[in-house]
């Protein structure tokens, strides 16, 4: 084809790449910062309570301390706004000085911040969750910009027969994150538990919670830099991509050089290609330009809705599964145990559901994504998540019944599954692959940003509207919420616009990068490329 003539020999080498172990490399080397990622965003579930026995006990009280409302909200939530803006800001950088310039800097962010998250100072609590607070926030920063570069990174080095595999394959280290926080949170509770032992709240409430309680939850913390650390030196001996330095650093020789280097094959560089093209022509139009708006307005509109929404039912679930586990008594009553016996506890159950559904449903992903394509793996998870959603709500009372409780785990495991077999996973791997390269870090950036505004209103807005109406059920401080099933309602209706805002996305399966952004097409070649682009589209434009 006339089209594929025009592209550079750097790239239909890398699309057609057979598999190599330097794929491998990259996967764990990318993975293991969203192993990270994970397990720094959700570790922090586990330890809230603790945080409120610590630090908000109050004398003759018959329930254990528990944080303010305000509190709990900026501990579970500030990590989120830090991630978004580190996703819009290391997004747009990734695209100016290049995808690896910056990769380093987000993961040094990263190690730092976690150590510092458990150093928190004082033994006032005004000054500890505040300056936990600052320091989750730089955390955060620091795993948002792992976002745009890991995935952008991952599909400029992928061959276009196994990019999404390899690309999912990145994210799906989330899963391991997630449940080596439940683990981690397992082991260190259990030691302490063992060399310290103590008695219920019920018993006696001062003697409940330990002094050494106050290093379980730092050392729970900090552990998230180890994994970090391990990988800085190997993302440092990374290249830059090949797509990055021939089209948008416009030097096709260093591209070639590098790539040989890595995928073993011999590139001679087409650099008379790259520079007889004209600078000012049609393609090289700018970011939100009309000509950006007109090819791929829509399709950013559509990475953008979907990963907002997803979010918003995924992160409340995650963050706030603990409160529907005792819901539904699951977890015994705060009162009955003693403060290192509920870290066990809340852990122990978000081990289970990581270990059961969410680390199998990233992988069904891995498995299938190239053989079912992105599409119909996110509207499929979409479309379950609803169901299941509905299903736990509706019925939500027989579901509290003691003969009942196993039925609805299973129902709840199984939203997640999907979430992970689904979207949570496309809603990262399509924006990676859509958009032109001098653009691609920006545009994941921001559909990514997109989906931790929704994070944050899963985790804010969750944390107030799961509160019974009824005042003897509520937490200490906060006012009357509508209640887990109704909450779990509005979560189902949620997940069903995602379903319908899916229909903006285009597929990309088996396409090069080139072909699904129109990189390489002259003006003059669009009229005739105009009925491949609309069947490469899901819905008219």
């Amino acid at each position: 084809m006339e089209e594929e003539g025009r592209q550079l020999k750097v790239l239909n080498a890398l699309d057609s790449a057979r598999t190599q172990w330097y794929h491998f490399t990259a996967i764990i080397i990318a993975g293991m910062g969203f192993f990270t990622d994970a397990y720094d965003l959700f570790c922090i579930s586990v330890v809230t309570r603790l945080l409120g026995r610590i630090y908000y006990y109050h004398e003759g009280s018959a329930k254990p301390g528990s944080l303010p409302p305000n509190v709990s909200a900026a501990v579970n939530g500030v990590a989120f706004c830090g991630t978004l803006a580190g996703q819009l800001f290391f997004g747009w950088l990734g695209d100016q000085l290049g995808r690896k310039r910056v990769y380093g800097l987000t993961l040094m962010l990263m190690v730092l911040a976690s150590i510092a998250s458990g150093l928190s100072f004082s033994d006032k609590p005004t000054a500890v969750m505040a300056t936990l607070c600052f320091f989750r926030f730089w955390l955060g920063f620091g795993i948002g910009g792992d976002y745009p570069l890991s995935a952008t990174i991952m599909s400029e080095y992928a061959n276009k027969k196994t990019r999404g595999a390899f690309i999912a394959a990145v994210f799906a280290m989330q899963g391991f994150g997630i449940l080596a926080g439940g683990a981690v949170g397992i082991i260190v509770s259990a030691a302490f538990k063992a060399a310290f032992p103590a008695p219920p709240y019920s018993v006696n409430a001062v003697a409940s919670t330990i002094p050494q309680a106050d290093y379980v939850w730092r050392i729970i913390l900090m552990f998230g830099a180890i994994p970090a650390a391990l990988t800085y030196y190997w993302r440092m001996k990374m290249p830059e991509t090949a797509r990055y330095t021939a089209l948008v650093a416009k030097n096709a020789k260093q591209a070639a050089e590098d790539m040989s280097k890595v995928l073993n094959v011999d590139l001679k560089p087409q650099e008379e290609f790259i520079h007889s093209k004209p600078e000012q022509n049609r393609y090289q139009f700018g970011l939100f330009s009309k000509e950006f708006l007109r090819r791929h307005g829509l399709h950013l509109l559509g990475t953008t809705t979907t990963w907002f929404l997803l979010d918003i039912a995924f992160y409340s679930q995650n963050l706030f599964q603990k409160d529907i586990f005792s819901a539904i008594g699951w977890i015994p009553k705060p009162a009955t145990m003693s403060a290192l016996e509920e870290v066990f506890r809340i852990a122990r159950a978000q081990t289970l559901i990581a270990l059961c559904s969410t680390v199998p449903g990233y992988w069904f992903t891995v498995a299938f994504i190239d053989k079912m394509g992105r599409f119909a793996i996110q509207l499929m998870g979409f479309f379950f998540m609803t169901v299941f959603m509905f299903a736990l709500a509706i019925p939500y009372n027989h579901w509290t019944h003691k003969d009942n409780r196993i039925g609805f785990v299973v129902i709840y495991s199984l939203t997640f599954f999907f979430a992970n077999f689904g979207p949570n996973a496309t809603t990262f791997v399509v924006p990676a692959e859509i958009f032109p390269a001098r653009f691609r870090s920006t545009c994941h950036g921001i559909s990514a940003a997109s989906g931790k505004a929704g994070a944050i209103i899963g985790a804010f807005g969750f944390l107030y509207a799961a509160e019974s109406p009824n005042p003897a059920l509520r937490d200490a401080g906060y006012p009357a919420g509508i209640g887990v099933r109704n909450a779990l309602i509005v979560l189902g209706c949620v997940n069903f616009l995602g379903m319908v805002f899916t229909l903006l996305v285009p597929e990309s399966k088996g396409k090069s990068l080139e072909e699904m952004s129109k990189e390489n097409i002259e003006e003059e070649d669009e009229e005739a490329g105009k009925n491949t682009e609309m069947a490469n589209r899901t819905v008219p434009v």
